[in-house]
């Protein structure tokens, strides 16, 4: 048994890597971005990319070399029903509202009246979101109705950037004067307003489509709850000062007593019905202090959890220790590619037994 593991230094490929050599899995680098990766993959029996919404060619390719493998049976991580809403909160919002889950009151509009005629009957503030982007990016506060129709206007007119140069310009200052972050990072984000990155320039502008979201006022911070095979860990992010944004801050808080358990059974609960392999979701409280869903992930930077002090199992036994969590998406692969080989066999094996009877 062999699989196939992205050849990048970041994300998750190092610590997959990392684990396999460790235990004496047998893995192989290839090159997702090639023209022939399904040729590279011929003598391996699975596939793990940990794709990036801020990756230009992941943009491409990604979802569609994925998918095609699925077609031919052969195992991935992220598979289908894990990954295809990554980075889409129009579908996470469809995707949610489907299942059934909590999701915090969410509105999406597909023509600019439908938008407007919604505008003059609700009220504010409400969060204004395009349907990419991490760390907060992409997000604004709308606090008042002749805001939210310049907001419509541009969504069915010329559209938004993907990249917000001035709002990650303002960011990497923040971080800078916090001293998280070098002074080169602020060099880099006024660069960013003349030449923005190359994935901005990919997906073009963001139009034809207006998304709002509920405001929920009174959160310090927001909690994000991670599930992969059966078992649960948690971070919470605090907002950043003067903001209402969470995502993205870099200030954290990890014990066990800082996390609402309702966060965490909803977490495994919506994860059985989505049938994801990872699910990373995040959750603001409303004024009755109900959780509820802002959205949801498959990836996330691995550093952030390493100080994570233990994990929770469906049950709710919190189990306390360190844990590799890449470490459990190899081994959710590895159960993947065993299955199929099960399935294979048995198909074998009904085939050989039909062949038997009709000779007989």
């Amino acid at each position: 048994m062999k699989i196939a593991i992205h050849d990048s230094p970041n994300g998750f490929h190092p610590r997959w890597r990392a684990y396999c050599q460790e235990l004496g899995i047998p893995f192989k680098r290839v090159d997702c971005h090639a023209s022939d990766i399904i040729e590279q993959l011929a003598d391996c029996d699975g596939l793990m990319w940990h794709h990036s919404q801020g990756n230009p060619r992941d943009l491409i390719a990604a979802k569609a070399v994925l998918s095609a493998l699925e077609h031919a049976g052969v195992p991935v991580f992220p598979d289908w029903r894990t990954g295809w809403h990554f980075d889409d909160k129009v579908a996470q919002k469809y995707l949610f509202e489907a299942i059934g889950a909590p999701l915090v009151p969410t509105w999406v509009f597909l023509d600019r009246q439908s938008a407007l005629d919604w505008v003059e009957k609700t009220d504010f503030p409400k969060v204004f979101k395009l349907r990419g982007g991490a760390g907060s990016a992409n997000v604004r506060l709308v606090r008042s109705r002749g805001e939210a129709r310049r907001l419509v206007r541009q969504a069915f007119g010329r559209g938004f950037p993907n990249y917000d140069a001035w709002g990650s310009l303002k960011e990497r200052w923040r971080r800078v004067r916090l001293g998280k972050a070098s002074p080169a990072e602020v060099a880099k984000g006024v660069a960013r307003l003349v030449h923005p990155p190359t994935f901005s320039r990919v997906l073009g502008r963001e139009r034809g489509y207006a998304y709002f979201q509920e405001f929920m006022p009174d959160n310090a911070s927001d909690t994000r709850i991670i599930v992969i095979e059966g078992k649960a860990f948690a971070l919470k992010r605090f907002v950043r000062a003067g903001d209402f944004r969470a995502s993205g801050s870099g200030d954290f808080a990890y014990g066990r007593e800082e996390f609402d358990e309702r966060c965490v059974r909803i977490a495994f609960d919506v994860t059985d019905r989505l049938g994801a392999s990872c699910a990373a979701y995040d959750f603001v409280f409303d004024a009755e202090k109900t959780p509820l869903l802002v959205e949801i992930s498959y990836g996330f930077l691995p550093d952030g959890y390493d100080a994570c002090p233990g994990y929770w199992t469906p049950d709710l036994t919190w189990h306390p220790g360190a844990f590799n969590p890449q470490g459990w998406m190899v081994e959710a692969l590895l159960e993947q590619i065993e299955h199929r080989r099960g399935d294979l066999r048995g198909a074998a094996v009904s085939a050989s037994s039909m062949y038997s009877i009709a000779s007989s």
